[in-house]
């Protein structure tokens, strides 16, 4: 099964994604990890990645649509994946259409308001990548798997925030259109919290945990 994950910035995405692949045996093909694993080993397309995620852009489609028809190609694909991140644009979901059949499409949907507070109130580990939010941290800086500095990361911040969610909603959102014209779209409420949430994913898919 090949299913797309559709929803604003913080609407849990990855999260979802992980537990229904691990539902399912499938890969689940983050750009946002591919992306940032090449920021970190500081390659020429890390680098014109960071600079667009910095200021909460839309990384340009050149730099990405290359990479996911790789990713797709590999064996482990062969049995169906959940693309996270991937299509962000209309134009982005032509070209997949052209080497890639999409069996479902899941919109996450979440408030504005809500997003706004998951994501300003977000705290990554320096060191391992564990995520916390700081109503859980009662003023704790350091990450309780190894120990090391919590952060705020630069595209987490409220303003970056806001206008992440701008760009959502005028380039991304036009993808709900797109593939509820094919009749692909699934829409889960993702504020009910996580274990109903993938519950009823897992409905609209068809499947069973």
């Amino acid at each position: 099964m090949n299913i797309i994950f559709l929803g604003p910035p913080g609407a849990g995405k990855g999260t979802q994604a992980q537990k229904i692949c691990d539902a399912l045996n499938i890969p689940q093909i983050s750009t946002g990890d591919i992306l940032r694993r090449a920021m970190k080993e500081g390659t020429e397309t890390g680098k014109k990645a960071k600079s667009f995620i910095d200021a909460g852009q839309l990384v340009p489609d050149e730099v990405i649509i290359d990479i996911v028809k790789e990713r797709l190609a590999m064996d482990d694909c062969k049995q169906g994946y959940i693309l996270d991140g991937f299509p962000r644009t209309v134009p982005q979901a032509e070209a997949l259409d052209t080497f890639a059949t999409i069996d479902s499409v899941i919109e996450l949907d979440v408030k504005d308001e809500e997003l706004v507070n998951r994501l300003s109130g977000r705290r990554v580990c320096v060191k391992c990548g564990a995520t916390y939010h700081i109503s859980m941290l009662n003023g704790k800086i350091t990450c309780d798997k190894c120990g090391e500095e919590l952060i705020q990361r630069n595209d987490d911040k409220a303003e970056t925030v806001l206008n992440r969610l701008k760009v959502y909603h005028d380039q991304t959102a036009p993808l709900i259109g797109y593939y509820e014209g094919k009749g692909l779209l699934k829409k889960i409420d993702g504020a009910q919290g996580m274990d109903n949430t993938t519950r009823a994913i897992l409905d609209a898919l068809g499947a069973k945990a």
